[in-house]
């Protein structure tokens, strides 16, 4: 779940669904109502006026923004001990950043977050050669993994990211050297890199600031999906060539961005992202403008169309 964040600064009521000025308000009205509804609407008319040859799956899940462990995988592992398969894999997330059929998405880096415990020996700030300061350790450790490029970018994707999201010792005295301190980085990686082979680079570099200090230094570290790129083919040239068909731009093939559950599915079978216009998802204000959800349901009908052709 997305929290709505301050109710008060909305300028209409975040679970209201209010349309006004042909502009629909809400949270989820982005990311991503608005794309189930779409394709929802989409297949409906789809399978009565044009029964496939085939199947056409829709699956909505709502454990994607948390840790995401009984939804898509859930639905994953049912159909795998069902022996059902999917041909091919649809993904109505936000895709585009400021216009309608501008991007689309092939594949997503991965994500890990690793935390890191340092402990020393608490001390006098006034004589510091008495302790084991985990804070120095902790931001020569830090300064070393955001001073070494984790690549120079690969054919799909641009570079490897490393943010460090918190350091923290809980210390209320300005003259006391804490005994432990924490930080945390997370790292968006490409096809350069597996979440195996990131463990053993910030675990190496853990163990040689340790090795420096007498800081003992701790990791913990959670993958939440490795990279993945669908090669452009078939499948993605029959969804631009439906973006380009009901909007007249030819979407960009990208890479960039946050996750999806598409990082599961990707296991399964060939996986492409499309959907609306995102400048305002997890925003106060969340909004949408209505026609770019009819425009995405003709997109989807069309797609649907060509793909079973």
């Amino acid at each position: 779940m997305v929290p709505v964040g301050d109710a008060g600064a909305w300028t209409h009521d975040p679970f209201g669904g209010q349309i006004i000025d042909g502009v629909l308000w809400g949270r989820g009205a982005t990311d991503m109502k608005s794309g189930v509804a779409a394709f929802a609407a989409a297949a409906v008319d789809f399978v009565q006026t044009t029964p496939p040859d085939g199947a056409v799956i829709l699956a909505i899940t709502g454990d994607e923004e948390g840790d995401a462990e009984h939804g898509t995988v859930a639905l994953l592992d049912w159909m795998a001990q069902q022996g059902e398969t999917m041909s091919h894999c649809l993904v109505g997330e936000p895709t585009c950043p400021n216009v309608m059929g501008e991007m689309m998405k092939i594949g997503r880096r991965g994500s890990m977050t690793c935390w890191f415990t340092a402990e020393g020996v608490q001390g006098h700030s006034a004589y510091p050669h008495r302790a084991k300061n985990p804070m120095s350790a902790l931001v020569t450790l830090l300064a070393r993994l955001e001073a070494e490029p984790l690549d120079q970018g690969t054919d799909h994707f641009d570079a490897s990211t490393l943010a460090i999201t918190t350091i923290d010792c809980g210390n209320p005295a300005t003259n006391v050297i804490p005994a432990k301190g924490r930080a945390t980085v997370n790292i968006r990686f490409n096809d350069a890199h597996s979440g195996a082979s990131l463990t053993e680079w910030l675990q190496a570099h853990a163990q040689a600031v340790q090795a420096e200090t007498g800081v003992t230094i701790s990791t913990r570290i959670q993958i939440s999906g490795e990279s993945f790129v669908t090669p452009p083919g078939a499948f993605s040239a029959l969804i631009a060539r439906a973006v380009q068909a009901e909007t007249g731009r030819s979407p960009e093939l990208s890479t960039s961005g946050g996750t999806s559950d598409a990082r599961f599915v990707k296991n399964h079978c060939p996986v492409v992202e499309f959907g609306l216009v995102g400048k305002t998802m997890h925003q106060v204000d969340e909004r949408i403008e209505v026609e770019q959800i009819h425009q995405l349901k003709a997109i989807y009908t069309r797609i649907l169309q060509d793909y079973f052709a």
